[in-house]
């Protein structure tokens, strides 16, 4: 009989993409997947340390899966940015821990399984990816049938001061253009309706090669390759998240011209202070970013606009938190803020800073910004009332089971009566009610 493994994923969707891959090369193995922690062989959690919180709630589950589990204890593990960062130590911190492995050694980690079912006690690989390893996964192999993301670039040179993810995935390696097309191709054929093109700075892409983007026009690589993948037919294209300093206007032009290229943004601000953007390492300033902020807002599309915000960094004055208020003002408020308040990463550049904010300060800059953006906000979603937007139906919403749930192309939750049968259908709904963080409204028209 074969073992069983469970597979819990923390974090974003460059993690959601590694647990996929995960999957698939553990069926391969000829191990059964589980639902449940419970009875699991196995247990493997895949990892998420940008934030201090996130990377403190994988040892707390670790903690209650064992607690759960006395007199059945199951094999341990933690695969992704944790483990590459805290290596071996995990092992001294976290003693029920049998198998550690690093963000490059996903597709060895039925081996590294195996060997902790053999009994071996500390089995780590936080070693580069293997030659030969691909990047692409089955279109069955996808956790929605209808949304599927697909990683174009990996790691990143860009190395902010507050930021870990250099360390934790190293630099930058973009995919050939060629593979990409090839696994939308077959996601379209197996009915996705939706793709996310995905990296930690997806607009940073730089392949080796430009094969399968001969004949497409753009300023940059990035530009090239969303117009060559508008090409492949696919109904729905969105992409996360775009890097300032790397966005240009050829993105903004190769979308109005790009029905399938949805209209929507994410634009990391992360202050509106440019001498605290210095000390982030941003590599660009307020009037920098507002200059992007510009060319979105000339598209001959409305193009919704979402964005990340860290409060808080060491030397943040009072005066540079206003600042930061005067760049939502002036961009007229976001489609959607992730408020963040600034966490010591160890090992990084800003860890060496004195972090002199105390928590109630970030706290309340934290408030004051968040009722900010919500006051702009609530004027954005209004605006949606009486009109109507296509909605890809990806399941039945979580508070009433009478209703069902989906994004629009402009990336809004919206809400609607309806049945399982809409399932992965595209949908018109007229928006009735605009609520605080989605919408609701009623189907006019469906297939």
């Amino acid at each position: 009989m074969s073992a069983t493994v469970y597979l819990e994923t923390f974090g974003c969707q460059m993690n959601v993409a590694d647990s996929e891959r995960a999957d698939v090369r553990l069926r391969a193995a000829g191990f059964d997947l589980t639902s449940s922690p419970e009875t699991a062989d196995v247990v493997i959690f895949n990892t998420c340390s940008v934030r201090e919180r996130a990377a403190h709630k994988v040892f707390t589950r670790i903690g209650e899966v064992r607690r759960r589990r006395i007199g059945s204890e199951p094999i341990v593990g933690v695969m992704g940015c944790v483990a590459q960062l805290e290596g071996a130590s995990i092992f001294d911190g976290s003693p029920s821990v049998s198998v550690v492995a690093g963000t490059r050694a996903t597709d060895r980690l039925p081996q590294l399984i195996s060997r902790a079912l053999d009994g071996e006690r500390r089995v780590i690989d936080l070693d580069e990816r293997a030659a030969g390893e691909a990047w692409d996964l089955p279109a069955t192999a996808r956790t929605s049938k209808y949304v599927a993301f697909v990683p174009i670039i990996e790691g990143c040179n860009k190395f902010c001061t507050y930021c870990i993810v250099p360390y934790s995935r190293g630099r930058e390696k973009s995919r050939e253009p060629s593979d990409i097309i090839a696994e939308i191709h077959e996601l379209h054929r197996h009915g996705h309706h939706e793709i996310h093109l995905i990296g930690q700075n997806v607009n940073s892409y730089r392949p080796k090669t430009e094969s399968g983007l001969e004949r497409t026009k753009g300023a940059t690589p990035f530009c090239r390759l969303l117009r060559a993948v508008a090409a492949t037919g696919m109904e729905r294209i969105k992409f996360t998240t775009s890097f300032p300093r790397d966005f240009h206007r050829d993105i903004v032009a190769a979308i109005d011209e790009h029905e399938n290229l949805c209209e929507w943004i994410h634009l990391p601000a992360q202050s509106g202070s440019d001498r605290v953007l210095r000390a982030m390492r941003r590599g660009h300033t307020a009037s920098d970013y507002l200059k992007r902020i510009d060319a979105v807002r000339s598209a001959r599309r409305k193009l919704s606009i979402t964005s990340d915000i860290i409060v808080g960094f060491p030397g943040e004055t009072t005066a540079d938190f206003r600042e930061t208020l005067r760049l939502i003002e002036e961009v007229g408020g976001y489609d959607g803020l992730y408020i963040f308040k600034y966490s010591e990463r160890p090992n990084t550049p800003a860890a060496s800073l004195m972090d002199d904010v105390t928590l109630e300060e970030k706290s309340a800059r934290f408030m004051e910004l968040e009722t900010t953006q919500r006051s702009f906000q609530r004027k954005i979603y209004e605006r949606y009332v009486g009109r109507e937007v296509r909605v890809l139906v990806e399941g039945t919403s979580s508070k009433f089971p009478s209703d069902m749930t989906g994004h629009s192309t402009c990336h809004k939750v919206v809400n609607f009566r309806g049945t399982e049968l809409m399932l992965g259908k595209v949908v018109n709904v007229r928006i009735s009610v605009a609520k605080r963080n989605s919408l609701y409204g009623e189907v006019i028209s469906a297939p």
